[in-house]
């Protein structure tokens, strides 16, 4: 039985002109939503996904939107519309970590006061029926990625691979841009002018270096001649194409190689042309001939766990159809991470992941961190990526990340935490009982590369937490926002606490910052490069020079450190192990390890087609007890049963 107008009449009367015919939802309040900036928190990626409010893919179609406007339906009071959490929370009637989006008495409120009523008058049956949506995934598909150009890791990793060429040439191509967190990311693998330069030049020096002592075994095993030129012509290109050549691309190289005057002159040209061909450049992910379908499954594999190209191994495995199966691709992925070659990848994933290039390009006022030095900074890295690789080679529970009460130091580290110094550099060793450390959070690594040269930033440390660990994307300030704190000055002294407090009166930046700006507080234990502090102390100075530093004047001032992130219930917490400990049990933040990988593998976001794989391997990776390796198996199995299909 439809809801009688009575139950909603007052709701309804606050508009004036209201008709009784539905309201174009499309038209009216998506747009209005779109505008207020709902989809930057309510997104799949957004500080707010988890809610029951979330938006559809951008390029959602009319129908899409249609049900997502009456999936709505589970946050309105049918009882009482005006009490409706649809209308509350976006006009700040109700605590709203957005802020407010829509002002009261705007159009944009009766749009959204007419929707809700509409929602409202749904039979129970009708809005069980819409409220469906807001638990099914659209019907899409997953973005068709054909081909990835080779990265500069690749490229060199590749031609060490294929000519034993350890020269890494690619470290001077143009540096690649991070995209969606990574450097492989298919969106950004434009060819510039001046990368097809480079690209020239290498493979000329290439080639030369590769010949220069005359013929190479490991490139040409026969003796010299024309049956020989054939031979070697289709098993470098074999490799070096990652898929055995086409009889017209045997014919070309032939003749190629017959207008060089000597046998290591036509070899020495072939490698420089190959080297220069899209088919070396890019790799097929999904090649539209069928016989070439498992070479591509090769070439993934090989890329996603060596980051280089297949072994002989592997592409014998792709001939023989040994990679047609889940069996086949299980056999070979095992065999694939028992290689070396697997660690050297992983650390390219761990490096990209939390971001080594800020650290390591990080500078510090040294008049106040001169225990901060070249030398020490590489030991930050190095000590994150001993703990991932034990973490994962190890088979430990990987949410062990942010709960483990210990760190793999070297001398240098170990007096900066204050701990035992270690037998040899990045031996294992436990933080300080009273330390308040744990895992990841409590590395000199993250609470140095979030914080400026002078002081800490608890705005860059929360940003951190919600990009890289929880997965949520936080829009970007708006222009011309003045981004700068309030200078501390002698007779104004404040904590970064205080003078971040401002960003919570300026309504437009309270919106954002309320929701990583306190995850930040909870760290202000820890200076710039990651020492423990009880209090602040700020050193005001006068003079140039010695005098300068010899007239110091500290004042030191009480820590608040509670903090709490946004959206998860019961996390309050005043110390990197807290945190850690919230974010070890939190549901998003596994499926955020999960989501990770998946960008660093696939080369791109994942999608709303996507969440079944990503589910399914989150699933497994928790059956598992949070092993990484086990992780590792289930996305390459359900990529390539994706890729199958």
């Amino acid at each position: 039985m439809a809801r009688t107008l009575p139950a909603v009449l007052p709701f309804l009367l606050a508009l004036t002109g209201l008709t009784a015919s539905a309201a174009d939802f499309a038209t009216s309040l998506y747009p209005a939503l779109e505008a207020a900036g709902c989809r930057g928190c309510h997104s799949a990626d957004g500080v707010a996904s988890t809610t029951r409010l979330r938006f559809p893919e951008n390029n959602a179609s009319p129908a899409q939107l249609a049900a997502f406007g009456r999936s709505l339906v589970t946050l309105v009071d049918t009882k009482n519309p005006g009490a409706s959490l649809l209308f509350r929370k976006p006009t700040a009637r109700l605590p709203h970590a957005g802020g407010e989006r829509i002002h009261p008495g705007s159009p944009e409120e009766a749009a959204l006061r007419d929707w809700v009523a509409e929602l409202a008058l749904l039979t129970p049956a009708e809005a069980a029926r819409a409220a469906q949506i807001a638990d099914t995934d659209p019907v899409t598909k997953a973005p068709t990625v054909a081909i990835r150009r080779l990265t500069n890791t690749q490229y060199n990793n590749t031609v060490r691979d294929l000519l034993g060429d350890r020269s890494q040439p690619a470290s001077l191509f143009p540096p690649e841009d991070f995209v969606n967190g990574f450097r492989n990311q298919y969106q950004s693998q434009s060819l510039s002018p001046i990368l097809m330069d480079a690209y020239g030049n290498a493979a000329e020096k290439l080639a030369r270096a590769a010949f220069r002592n005359g013929l190479p075994p490991s490139l040409v095993p026969c003796a010299p001649s024309p049956a020989c030129r054939a031979r070697f012509i289709r098993s470098f290109g074999l490799n070096a194409f990652r898929r055995p050549l086409e009889p017209n691309e045997i014919a070309r190289y032939e003749a190629l190689f017959a207008n060089q005057p000597t046998f290591t002159a036509g070899a020495q040209i072939v490698v420089e042309a190959m080297l220069q061909s899209p088919h070396f450049l890019f790799r097929l992910e999904s090649p539209r001939q069928p016989k070439w379908k498992p070479y591509a499954t090769a070439a993934r594999l090989s890329y996603a766990l060596w980051d280089t190209m297949p072994d002989a191994a592997l592409l014998a495995a792709a001939a023989q159809g040994e990679l047609n199966t889940p069996e086949g691709i299980d056999k070979s992925v095992r065999r694939l991470l028992q290689d070396p070659k697997a660690r050297q990848a992983l650390d390219e994933f761990t490096a990209e992941w939390l971001r080594f290039d800020r650290a390591l390009t990080a500078t510090k006022d040294r008049s106040r961190f001169r225990e901060f030095t070249p030398e020490t900074l590489y030991a930050m890295t190095q000590e994150t990526r001993h703990f991932i690789s034990d973490l994962v080679w190890n088979d430990r529970n990987f949410m062990d990340l942010y709960t483990a009460n210990y760190g793999f130091m070297n001398g240098d580290l170990a007096k900066l935490y204050g701990a035992p110094p270690p037998a040899t550099d990045y031996e294992r060793v436990d933080f300080p009982p009273n330390s308040e450390r744990a895992g990841l959070l409590g590395q000199a690594l993250f609470l140095s590369l979030t914080s400026k040269p002078d002081e800490t930033s608890p705005t860059a440390r929360g940003l951190f937490v919600r990009e890289q660990l929880l997965c949520q994307h936080v829009p970007d300030p708006p222009p011309g926002v003045n981004t700068n704190l309030p200078e501390v000055t002698e007779d104004k002294p404040k904590t970064n606490r205080d003078r971040i407090s401002e960003h919570t009166t300026n309504e437009t930046c309270a919106r954002c910052h309320s929701l990583i700006d306190p995850i930040g507080f909870g760290f202000e234990k820890f200076d710039a490069i990651g020492q423990r502090r009880e209090k602040l102390e700020l050193v005001f100075r006068t003079g140039e020079g010695e005098s300068r530093r010899a007239s110091g004047q500290k004042l030191q001032i009480d820590l608040d450190t509670t903090g709490k992130v946004t959206g998860i219930p019961d996390s309050a917490f005043t110390s990197p192990q807290q945190l850690g400990a919230i974010l070890a049990k939190n549901e998003i933040c596994q499926e955020c390890v999960v989501k990770q990988y998946f960008r660093f593998v696939a080369g791109r976001m994942e999608t709303a087609a996507d969440r079944p794989l990503l589910r399914r391997v989150t699933d497994d990776f928790r059956r598992s007890n949070f092993r990484f390796r086990e992780l590792i198996m289930s996305m390459m199995r359900a990529r390539e049963t994706a890729a199958a299909l």
